[in-house]
């Protein structure tokens, strides 16, 4: 069993750190008070070190980035093979080998195995910057600026991106500066439905809504009239929402977009950053729905801890693009890193095996067990899917409980767990583990916070 993990307060180093960073780091990036944050040392799996020598379970995977594991060995041993051989290239003008290898990587466990044809990249840093290839991509392509977006989203905070994020912390300080060519609808949402519908029902062993016809139809209205009254190049969706609170639309979400975008000419671009690479138990979340893109953008596991992503387009669709004529249109200094590309390729071949999906599965079902065992008036939903998941919170008339949220994060840390809130209104417990967590540690997590849903609430005001 799991011996039990208990935390003291954070120690000298820690602290030290805090102090350091409040000194010199911007504001506005990380919440610092006596009992937040940790700082990270080392990992393993899904277990994290801090600087005192204190262990924990880490419950978010890193944001959704260590699927296959913290410090991975696969992954692990190819970075260190390529710092001693290649740090750095000429991304756009001499590359490192590697990003030729990479690409057809990509292009191999995306359109080509849809059998769509072959795909093309831009490769970048961030998902944030991924995004925003796609969005230029879609102008080039349709010569339309207008990008349809929807409400919860959560696609990168570069300004491009930022105007197609759904959820308005991240956007309304910068609104003054805003390029306004995007538009938000709702993403369909049958726990809190924006249409003011019935909630969906699950159809027995899926994660899925069945959600009711007229609500679908009412947002098929919707996007078809912003198509014809504006001049929009592309929708911009994450299958299954992750900042926005682990939400997963009905079964026909993804096919009623793709139709609209098949009539009217228009691209559908795919966020997959969140919940590509068995995420969600499939090695891409359309593949649940049957349903592919025409640009697809992926990012966080790609590489489980290095800062590369990719904007992947059907050939045909990329070629919008000029050739380059010696000065690249679209590129940066770090373009196609070599370390980057190297860890990418090690961590395709570590999802291209029938294990990791398994694990994946496996992971997502002894998890969403221990979650639907838990037993709270202040659970008002859970759900996700595979290893991606969430349990929504509430106070007793049914409106967001954040509050709660907050204290199951900090009382976790005194526990040895590694938490994430999310949801535009912070009240969803996020849920993205490394796919080798173990049975004693959900074990361990379901009792902890079957602990702290009995005895939080009464003490928050």
């Amino acid at each position: 069993m799991l011996p039990e993990i208990i935390v003291p307060p954070p120690g000298s180093r820690s602290l030290a750190l805090a102090a350091k960073l409040r000194a010199y780091e911007a504001r506005g990036v990380t919440l610092i008070d006596p009992e937040f944050p940790i700082f990270w040392e080392r990992a393993e799996g899904a277990n994290v070190w801090d600087a005192d020598g204190n262990r924990y379970l880490d419950f978010t995977g890193a944001f959704a980035v260590a699927n296959l594991g913290h410090t991975a060995p696969a992954v692990r041993d190819a970075a260190i093979a390529q710092a001693g051989i290649l740090l750095h290239a000429m991304g756009d003008v001499h590359p490192a080998a590697l990003k030729a290898d990479l690409c057809e990587a990509l292009s191999r466990i995306t359109f080509e195995r849809w059998g769509l044809g072959a795909g093309k990249t831009f490769l970048a840093n961030s998902g944030s910057e991924a995004v925003e290839a796609a969005l230029k991509t879609a102008l080039l392509h349709s010569g339309k600026p207008g990008v349809i977006s929807f409400t919860g989203g959560y696609h990168g905070l570069g300004y491009g991106a930022l105007e197609a994020v759904g959820i308005d912390y991240f956007r309304a300080p910068f609104r003054a500066q805003s390029a306004r060519f995007g538009v938000q609808l709702p993403y369909p949402h049958c726990y809190r439905c924006p249409f003011e519908c019935r909630d969906g029902f699950r159809l027995e062993g899926s994660p899925f809504p069945n959600c009711s016809t007229p609500c679908l139809e009412k947002l098929r209205s919707q996007i078809a009239a912003t198509i014809e009254q504006r001049e929009i190049g592309c929708i911009l969706v994450e299958p299954i929402q992750g900042r926005g609170g682990e939400i997963t639309p009905p079964r026909d979400f993804l096919r009623i977009l793709r139709e609209i975008c098949d009539e009217y000419k228009v691209l559908l671009i795919l966020d997959e950053i969140y919940t590509g690479f068995h995420r969600t138990g499939k090695f891409f979340a359309c593949e649940h729905f049957g349903v592919f893109p025409d640009i697809i953008c992926l990012g966080k596991a790609l590489t489980g801890g290095f800062p590369l992503a990719a904007c992947v387009g059907r050939s045909d669709i990329m070629d919008a693009w000029p050739a380059s004529s010696g000065e690249a249109l679209h590129t940066s200094t770090m373009l196609g890193n070599p370390a980057g590309c190297a860890m990418a390729l090690a961590s395709i071949r570590e999802h291209e095996k029938d294990t990791t999906a398994a694990a994946a599965r496996r992971t997502g079902r002894t998890l969403r067990l221990a979650l639907e065992a838990l037993s709270s008036p202040h659970i008002g939903q859970v759900r996700g899917v595979g290893s991606m998941l969430g349990v929504e919170l509430i106070k007793t008339d049914g409106s967001p409980f954040p509050q709660l949220s907050v204290a199951i994060m900090y009382q976790g840390l005194k526990d040895g767990l590694i938490l994430l809130g999310g949801g535009p209104a912070g009240n969803v417990l996020s849920f993205s583990p490394p796919f080798v967590v173990s049975e004693d540690e959900i074990g361990y997590l379901r009792e902890k916070l079957q602990e702290y849903l009995t005895s939080l609430p009464g003490s928050i005001s």
